[in-house]
């Protein structure tokens, strides 16, 4: 398709405006400084502390995909592309957010044999189980050192042991951390000379999981990337095609358009198809 001055400088225009409009509304979505919520590890960061509701994630989704609309329409001038790539460009941000989540899950799972020895160095200086809790406040990960502060500050203020292990543990709602906990119930129940002994059990144990759940994700994250290859593959080649005339118009027919948004709902299939394949199960909670 051949572009004269005008849409070029129509474009121009518009991805202009459009990137004023983003950074005017990036106050409210990114703010500067911006507390985390800590609700356990599952909580994703929100890009860092900014898309901290649902609406402004829905206000950047709606405007990331009028902008990569618009200027893919004035770009090739194909209806069907330039719809595809908005509905693509409303879904990335929901996209960032999932991965980034997904990647905490993982490094998380590095951290709970890392508490488990802290609370073992712990007992064996002589601390009872409450403050072998609250010196997880010295440890460096957020949601750690905020669970364990507020289980500190409760058990001040109430005394009561079970109570203030149950706020931690939807604190936290990591299957790891139920076990965890639950040993630690135990222990105080129960009593005896052989809790760090278990802890240091349960330790490997969680070390153990850890890793081989680290080598077969790495594995099959070969799937993963061949899944989002042959998902990307064919819209590339459409958009080298929409640089000829006649294949444009031809897209811009209502078969066309057709062929398009058939096509997107087969990527759409098979790319969900691939990563059920390529992604492990989450662990269940055991004591939730």
């Amino acid at each position: 398709m051949r572009i004269d001055g005008l849409p070029v400088l129509a474009l121009i225009v518009g991805c202009t405006l459009g990137a004023g409009v983003f950074l005017t509304l990036s106050v409210w979505a990114w703010p500067r400084r911006a507390s985390l919520p800590s609700e356990g590890f599952r909580q994703p960061r929100r890009l860092r502390g900014g898309l901290s509701s649902k609406a402004t994630l829905a206000g950047v989704a709606v405007l990331g995909g009028i902008i990569v609309g618009g200027a893919t329409y004035a770009v090739t001038g194909m209806v069907g592309l330039a719809a595809v790539c908005a509905l693509g460009a409303t879904g990335l941000p929901s996209l960032i957010i999932n991965g980034q989540a997904h990647r905490e899950r993982l490094l998380v799972r590095t951290l709970w044999p890392d508490v488990v020895d802290s609370l073992v160095s712990a007992l064996r200086a002589g601390a009872s189980l409450p403050d072998a809790i609250s010196s997880l406040s010295e440890l460096s990960p957020r949601a750690v050192k905020a669970a364990a502060v507020e289980f500190a500050r409760q058990f001040r203020l109430t005394g009561n042991f079970d109570a203030c292990l149950d706020a931690l543990k939807a604190t936290w709602a990591d299957p790891a951390a139920d076990r965890i906990v639950e040993t630690l119930r135990l222990a105080r129940h129960v009593g005896g000379t052989d809790v760090t002994t278990i802890l240091r059990t349960l330790g490997g144990s969680l070390r153990q999981e850890s890793a081989i759940r680290q080598e077969v994700e790495a594995r099959q994250g070969w799937i993963r990337i061949a899944a989002r290859i042959g998902v990307a593959a064919p819209w590339v080649v459409l958009a080298l095609l929409s640089t000829r005339p006649e294949a444009a118009a031809a897209y811009n027919s209502a078969p066309g358009i057709t062929v398009i948004f058939v096509g997107l709902g087969i990527s759409v299939v098979a790319y969900r198809i691939m990563l059920a394949v390529g992604i492990l199960p989450e662990p269940r909670r055991w004591f939730a």
